[in-house]
């Protein structure tokens, strides 16, 4: 036997909360479709491509408005995306060296900048331009060594205070961690095999001094 009580809470889960149904959102056109994509980058720092397959999705979601008599309005999203870009709403190359800038400046090597700009919808172009230099890419592995305690950032026991297989194994986590990080496996090694943190140092500090990076 079901209780009143039991009836009364099935009730209200099928119905949504207080017994309310939610309110299908209504169908979209060109003003609606404009609306949201203002709304959409005035919210979010984004690019050409996400702007346009957020609102292809919202297309796909709510449908197609009609116009007056009952035929389904034509809504070009890609013309206004297109339209955000030449008014400049949408920027893919601020997009892209304002990604860089944060990732690199997070400790992310190289390749998981030219990952993230990929998956952003960046051209290629782009993304060459705006990937980090040798410069960047040495502080970017100087960071991470830095806030995970690799290589001499390591803190507590030294190599020589412990075996040669608990050395190997943390040697391999190392290796491990800074490739999914985006690191080149070059500099990787050369911050893992290095002696001392100023040996580090002086390595970015070399690459700097030939580097005509702007981002410094």
């Amino acid at each position: 036997m079901v209780s009143r009580g039991s009836k009364t809470s099935s009730h209200r889960s099928a119905s949504g909360s207080g017994g309310r149904k939610r309110k299908r959102a209504a169908p979209l056109d060109e003003t609606a479709l404009r609306d949201l994509a203002l709304a959409y980058v005035a919210r979010f720092s984004t690019t050409a491509a996400k702007v346009e397959g957020y609102l292809a999705r919202k297309v796909r979601e709510r449908g197609v408005a009609e116009d007056a008599e009952g035929r389904t309005q034509d809504l070009d999203v890609t013309g206004l995306v297109a339209r955000l870009v030449e008014l400049g709403y949408v920027d893919d190359e601020a997009y892209a060296r304002s990604r860089s800038r944060d990732l690199t400046g997070r400790g992310y090597g190289k390749r998981r900048v030219e990952q993230a700009l990929w998956a952003a919808g960046i051209e290629e172009q782009t993304r060459a331009d705006n990937a980090p230099d040798e410069a960047a890419s040495r502080r970017a592995a100087l960071l991470l060594a830095k806030k995970r305690g690799f290589g001499p950032f390591a803190r507590g026991l030294r190599d020589q205070d412990e075996t040669p297989e608990v050395v190997r194994k943390r040697r391999e986590k190392q290796v491990a961690a800074m490739l999914r990080a985006g690191h080149l496996y070059e500099h990787i090694q050369f911050i893992l095999e290095a002696a001392t943190p100023q040996d580090i140092e002086g390595w970015v500090t070399e690459a700097e001094e030939d580097s005509d990076d702007v981002w410094r």
